[in-house]
């Protein structure tokens, strides 16, 4: 239509930066950080990420480069999520349970110009930066995190040194009125993120600015975070970018309390100190709050909503974590898309419906959220849609501006992943009738026995249902006869005993006994992501070096 003009007054690329400035202005006065004794306010954080984004500028940061961090959540890399975009530099977080190869290797691939470097994390910064320095690579700067919070371990001072750069240092030599460099393009990127690196070696996945603004403002929504929400940080910041609530948090002007490690006293001590009114975290963070014990248990003050994802919550540990009085959100999705993508809508009329039948609702991946286009269960070849009868197994697909721009230096990976004009999980699921979707597995956990398909999920959710198992994990282990079989992985909880033979039992009275464990392995702990993702890989490995099982038994009826 003629008369139409896209200037600056109508057009401005969309950015989470903005929602620092706003609440700057709107919550100034209002608590935006809480770390032990430590306390900002959205003035202070403003002032402290501007100072962050003219430091990284004198140091030569130029639009574009990346600079990397290796923390947990503690108040500075919350201000690097928005200090690094405030420069036109790229954030890529680091995941704290790598070792010195790993982060060697990520440090080459992204080419970090700077490192920022909590000193919990610096023998392992240092040793990366040892073998970085017998190869050609230019070396990152390294830029050390001491302990903000006086009142934790002075072990920050043992370990300072001189040839360090310092963060608090680095913020004096900061300038106030620094002039923020915008986005040019609101596709241009704001963050670097590998994948954890379940199934095989992390991924760089690029995020842009619009991608991060509008699955920000669409977790707020789906949370029910209205105006000031006190968030608890369980879910590390550098995963997703903490699923993109570093920046939610920020548009409503909310209060962050950060804590440098997880344990159930410490979640429900902050919740009680603190008024905490959302958290999120992985199953793991979940169970952890469930079988914590009595005299760690404080009261709630008052209505807590916590955001589940990373992996599918078994219906049980929904079902305690409601008993306690929390308000569970399931959500989905993968570093590729943000974190979350879907969120199990709740609808009124299911809760007239019986508890268990509620939880088994609460436990599917629901439907695609305001920021994404559109999810779709698809077959891989045919690109189909497959039937909403809650049987037909497909590939878990989406499609719209949360997802990633690409893998970085990896055309052949982005142009597979999005080979069809969809984003292709990896995850097989089935649709309901009501159009929900719900997850099956992963498509290389996925267990083919005799000709079916078994989802690890249901096998697990059977394992969760008993009263001794803390953890369980399922895996298909080579069978003579079957081609493979379930192989579970348990860890029992604290003082409860159970034999293979009782839990294989309790599986064959609730499941098909083909889809029921013929090997029952018991461990002290499973192998993690950080993320609370059990690593498969791992216990697959495990499960064919235990050789195949016998021809002996082939009833399973």
């Amino acid at each position: 239509m003629e008369g139409q003009i896209r200037s600056s007054a109508n057009y401005v690329p969309l950015s989470p930066i903005t929602f620092l400035k706003r609440s700057a202005l709107v919550y100034r006065d209002r608590t935006s950080v809480v770390y032990g004794d430590v306390r900002y306010t959205w003035k202070d954080t403003l002032e402290r990420c501007t100072k962050l984004a003219s430091a990284l500028a004198q140091l030569g940061i130029s639009r574009g480069d990346v600079v990397a961090a290796l923390a947990p959540n503690i108040p500075a890399m919350y201000e690097l999520h928005f200090g690094v975009p405030m420069v036109g530099a790229v954030l890529c977080t680091l995941n704290t349970r790598h070792d010195s190869a790993m982060v060697s290797v990520l440090l080459s691939h992204s080419e970090a110009k700077i490192i920022f470097v909590d000193y919990q994390f610096l023998h392992i910064a240092q040793g990366a930066i040892d073998i970085l320095s017998k190869t050609r690579t230019k070396l990152p700067l390294l830029i050390l995190i001491p302990e903000s919070d006086q009142s934790s371990s002075n072990l920050s001072n043992t370990i300072s040194t001189s040839k360090n750069l310092e963060y608090e240092s680095l913020l004096l030599t900061g300038r106030l009125d620094f002039e923020v460099r915008w986005p040019n393009d609101e596709w241009d990127p704001i963050s670097l993120n590998y994948t954890s690196g379940t199934t095989s070696s992390p991924k760089g996945v690029i995020y842009s600015h619009r991608g991060a603004y509008l699955n920000s403002l669409a977790v707020a929504l789906f949370n029910e975070m209205s105006s000031t929400p006190v968030y608890l940080w369980c879910v590390p910041m550098f995963h997703c970018n903490g699923w993109c609530i570093t920046w939610a948090v920020a548009a409503q002007g909310g209060t962050n309390v950060c804590q440098r490690n997880v344990t159930a006293r410490g979640i429900f001590e902050n919740i009680s100190q603190n008024k905490v009114t959302h958290l999120g975290g992985a199953p793991t963070v979940l169970n952890m709050i469930i079988n914590a014990a009595a005299s760690e248990r404080r009261t709630l003050p008052g209505k807590v909503a916590v955001m589940t994802g990373a992996a599918p919550p078994p219906p049980h540990v929904l079902f305690k974590m409601e008993e306690l009085g929390f308000i569970v959100i399931h959500s989905y999705g993968l570093t590729e898309t943000y974190g979350p993508a879907t969120v199990c809508s709740w609808k009124p009329e299911w809760n007239s419906l019986p508890r268990d039948t509620q939880a088994k609702l609460k436990a599917r991946q629901g439907v695609h959220h305001l920021g994404l286009e559109e999810i779709d269960i698809k077959d891989p070849v045919t690109m189909k849609s497959v039937p909403p009868d809650a049987k037909t197994m497909g590939e878990v697909m989406f499609r719209g501006n949360i997802v990633m721009n690409g893998y970085l230096k990896n055309l052949k990976a982005t142009q597979d992943a999005f080979n069809g004009g969809w984003f292709r999980s990896g995850d097989l699921g089935v649709k309901h009738s009501d159009g929900y979707i719900e997850l099956k597995d992963r498509s290389k956990d996925i267990i083919i026995s005799g000709g079916e398909n078994i989802s690890t999920i249901e096998v697990e959710a059977a394992l969760f249902s008993h009263p001794a198992v803390l953890e369980a994990a399922v895996v298909g282990r080579p069978d003579d006869y079957w081609g493979e079989t379930p192989c579970a992985f348990v860890k029992l909880k604290n003082g409860c005993n159970a034999s293979a033979e009782e839990i294989i039992k309790f599986c064959r009275d609730r499941l098909p006994h083909y889809m029921a464990p013929r090997t029952v392995v018991f461990e002290d702990d499973l192998p993690k992501t950080s993320t609370g993702k059990t690593q498969k890989f791992v216990l697959r490995e495990k499960a064919k070096a235990m050789g195949s099982l016998p021809k002996k038994s082939i009833s399973r009826l």
